[in-house]
C-alpha cells in the first residue's frame, strides 16, 4: 500500500467516534460510547430493597433516614417510588418519578408531603435541587446507576485503578448553560468500570468552575446475576456535609404492584 493511502486511512481511524487514545496510544472506547453501555446494561425489571440514608454535616452531626424504594420497567418508561420509614417527622413521606425514554420528554416527578397531606408535583427545573437534605439530587436519585447521555457531550481522556478495577475515566460537560443550570453542574468527571460499565467513582463541579462534591459507589457485587451497588458516599465539598447510602435486601425477583407508582400509592404506602 502507498504511504500517502496508508496515512489516509490512519488519520481516518484516529478521528473515528468510536475510539479515543491515551499517552500510551491504547485505543479506549470514546465517552459517548461508554455512557450508552452504561445505559444498556441490566438493571432488572424491577427491584425492591431498603435503603438507610445517614447524613454527617461538617460538625459531626448526624441523622439517619430508613426508607423503602422499589423500582420497576412499563416497557422503556422507568418507574421509582421512595417511602419515608422514619425517623417519625418525616415518616410517610414519598417521591414518585416517571423517567420516560424519549429525549425530548421531560420527565414527571411527585413528592408527597403527609404534614400537608398534598402530592406535589416537581418540575424539571428542580431536578438539581438536593433531594430532602441528602447530597444527591433528584436528578441522581432518579438516574439511579444510568446517565444522562442527552444532557452532557462525553469525552474519554484515560484510565485509572479504582480499588483494584480498571476504570475508564470520562469527562462529561453539559450540552448548554440551561441544561448546567438545571443539573447545578458545569463539569463531571467519572470513572467508569471497564468490565461492568458502572461508575465507581464520580466528581463534580458547580457551574462557576468550583470543585462541588465527589461521590463514591462502593460494594458492587451481583445480586441475582445483577450487579449491585451496596453502598454510596456522597462528600459535598463546600458545605463539608455527607451523606451515606446503605442499601439492604435487595430483590429482583419480587412482584412489585402496578399501583405503588402513583400519585394514590403515594398516599396509601406500601
Amino acid at each position: 500500500m502507498q504511504p500517502k493511502i496508508q496515512n489516509m486511512l490512519l488519520a481516518l481511524f484516529l478521528v473515528s467516534p468510536l475510539f479515543a487514545f491515551n499517552a500510551g496510544a491504547e485505543a479506549l472506547p470514546a465517552g459517548d460510547e461508554i455512557a450508552r453501555r452504561i445505559n444498556a446494561r441490566n438493571e432488572g425489571e424491577v427491584v425492591s430493597r431498603f435503603v438507610t440514608m445517614a447524613m454527617t454535616d461538617r460538625g459531626g452531626t448526624e441523622r439517619v433516614r430508613e426508607t423503602k424504594s422499589f423500582r420497576k420497567y412499563f416497557g422503556k418508561e422507568k418507574r421509582t417510588v421512595i417511602f419515608y420509614l422514619s425517623p417519625a417527622n418525616i415518616k410517610d413521606t414519598a417521591f414518585l418519578t416517571y423517567d420516560y425514554p424519549e429525549a425530548d420528554r421531560d420527565d414527571d416527578q411527585w413528592l408527597y408531603i403527609p404534614a400537608a397531606r398534598k402530592v406535589r408535583r416537581i418540575s424539571a427545573s428542580d431536578r438539581g435541587d438536593y433531594f430532602l437534605g441528602t447530597d444527591l439530587t433528584y436528578e441522581d436519585i432518579r438516574k439511579e446507576t444510568k446517565v444522562g447521555i442527552e444532557d452532557y457531550s462525553w469525552k474519554t481522556f484515560g484510565e485509572e485503578t479504582i480499588d483494584g478495577h480498571r476504570c475508564f475515566l470520562v469527562e462529561e460537560i453539559p450540552v448548554n448553560e440551561t441544561t448546567a443550570k438545571e443539573l447545578g453542574y458545569g463539569k463531571v468527571h467519572s470513572w467508569v468500570d471497564a468490565e461492568i460499565w458502572m461508575v465507581r467513582q464520580a466528581k463534580f463541579w458547580d457551574v462557576a468552575g468550583n470543585p462541588l462534591k465527589t461521590t463514591q459507589f462502593k460494594d458492587i457485587k451481583p445480586i441475582q446475576d445483577i450487579w449491585t451497588t451496596h453502598r454510596i458516599i456522597s462528600e459535598n465539598h463546600k458545605t463539608g456535609h455527607k451523606t451515606e447510602f446503605i442499601f439492604k435486601d435487595v430483590d429482583y425477583g419480587r412482584n412489585v404492584k402496578d399501583e405503588l407508582f402513583t400519585e394514590d400509592g403515594l398516599r396509601r404506602g406500601f
